[in-house]
């Protein structure tokens, strides 16, 4: 009995020996919270972390050649102002990132009655969610320099990031880039209506200088075909020229009457494009050069030469702001609906009947080779950009001129530009003594 008792325990000793030399098992973490996977590319596909690549054929069938083409890195700009055009009306703001358009946080629907403005309430909202996201970003972007743990709420932020860029790199200084923009389909769809007075007119216009037709879309990012429209910049109607660049292109006539007249302006805005293409050699340079000027696309082109996904992504310019980055994309993303009304207000369109009979100044439009234009070192400005309907900041403070409703920021005028602004930020002193963000403005129309 004892040997046999002896080599039961002769035998569970060497178990007991093995079970005391493995390692030791790591606490169980909390299931809420994660830890940011290292920076292999595995990894972040595993973590959804890595942004997300679409090819050329999943974006744009047969782009190339196109006179407008679709440039694959400026779609997320696109679909934004698609969302904005289209699909946010006016009661609905978006908070987003203003670099990686694509980043957008929530839609916020305001409540009680939505006008031109915001009420108290609604004002209330808007700062508050601005706020709550502007700390998100800041915590999360701490959290990823300290390399602590991310909660699960953590983790989803950082997800959403990188469906559209590398996180660790987006998430530093992303609540700085904070911006809301409010809705504006019920604006760009009471612009189509009104352009049906003028599309035909502003069609043969382009056509008889020898440019692309679909230019006569320009004028929804410009002022929703607003007859009317006038900026704190002194720039007014359709096409929004100031008196500076009415002297240039529209043969001296820079009477606000002149400037008003939708037909007038539509001559000075082919003269303006005709040379801007001469002296840029592309239409999505000279289409921007309509915000940022001839003179500082060309700075840009020197840069970059004529590769507009770089500009628009690395040209760094402090005038070459939120506005100027945004102006090509806009205007595709406005000629796509304008192309196409049906499929983005299926509740149809009401057109307005087109003017039988348009008399304007003009006796002829002549090119841009034979205008005898000045140099690009001239400074005659149409109007500077202003952002539609949107904020960066962080303190709530709408500033509002007389443009139908809407607000405008006001920016300095530069390099024969048809828009040039410098976005400015300031801060105000709340009732407690601190220092506070004002919320910046962007484009708002």
């Amino acid at each position: 009995m004892v040997n046999r008792c002896t080599r039961g325990f002769a035998c569970i000793i060497p178990l007991l020996l093995a079970a005391c030399s493995s390692q030791p098992v790591a606490p169980r973490k909390d299931a809420s919270t994660q830890t940011l996977p290292q920076t292999d590319s595995t990894a972040e596909q595993d973590f959804g972390f890595g942004p997300r690549r679409n090819n050329r054929a999943e974006y744009l069938p047969g782009t190339q050649g196109q006179t407008f083409p679709r440039l694959p890195e400026l779609e997320p700009q696109v679909a934004f102002w698609r969302n904005v055009y289209a699909h946010w009306g006016r009661s609905q703001v978006a908070l987003h990132d203003d670099r990686h358009m694509g980043v957008v946080y929530e839609v916020l629907n305001l409540p009680g009655e939505v006008s031109g403005g915001f009420t108290p309430s609604q004002k209330a909202l808007v700062q508050e969610r601005f706020d709550y996201w502007k700390f998100r970003l800041r915590n999360l972007e701490s959290k990823l320099a300290s390399k602590a743990p991310l909660d699960a709420s953590d983790m989803q932020l950082a997800r959403r990031i990188g469906e559209h860029a590398d996180v660790r790199s987006a998430v530093q200084g992303a609540a700085e880039r904070l911006r809301y923009q409010r809705g504006l389909r019920e604006r760009f769809k009471r612009g189509l209506e009104i352009s049906g007075r003028y599309d035909r007119h502003f069609r043969q216009i382009f056509r008889n200088a020898g440019l692309p037709e679909e230019l006569a879309f320009l004028p929804h990012v410009e002022s929703s075909f607003q007859a009317n429209a006038r900026s704190s910049a002194g720039a007014v109607g359709i096409w929004q020229f100031t008196a500076g660049a009415a002297r240039t292109f529209m043969n001296g006539q820079d009477s606000v009457s002149a400037r008003l007249d939708p037909i007038a302006s539509a001559h000075g805005a082919a003269r303006y494009l005709s040379h801007a293409y001469s002296k840029l050699g592309s239409w999505p340079l000279a289409v921007t050069s309509y915000n940022h000027g001839i003179g500082g696309m060309q700075k840009a082109k020197n840069s970059y030469g004529h590769n507009f996904e770089r500009i628009v992504k690395d040209y760094d310019h402090p005038l070459f702001g939120f506005a100027s980055r945004n102006y090509y994309a806009e205007f595709l993303a406005a000629a796509e609906i304008a192309k196409d009304p049906e499929r983005f207000f299926p509740e149809g369109v009401s057109y307005e009947n087109p003017q039988d009979r348009v008399p304007s100044p003009f006796t002829e439009v002549r090119s841009a080779s034979a205008s005898g234009y000045p140099p690009t070192t001239h400074h005659a400005a149409i109007k500077p950009a202003s952002p539609s309907h949107g904020h960066r900041g962080a303190a709530f403070k709408p500033h509002t001129v007389a443009i139908a409703k809407h607000s405008h920021s006001p920016a300095p005028a530069s390099h024969h530009a048809v828009h040039t602004a410098k976005a400015k930020s300031s801060t105000v002193r709340s009732s407690s003594g601190k220092s506070v963000d004002r919320l910046r403005l962007a484009r708002l129309r």
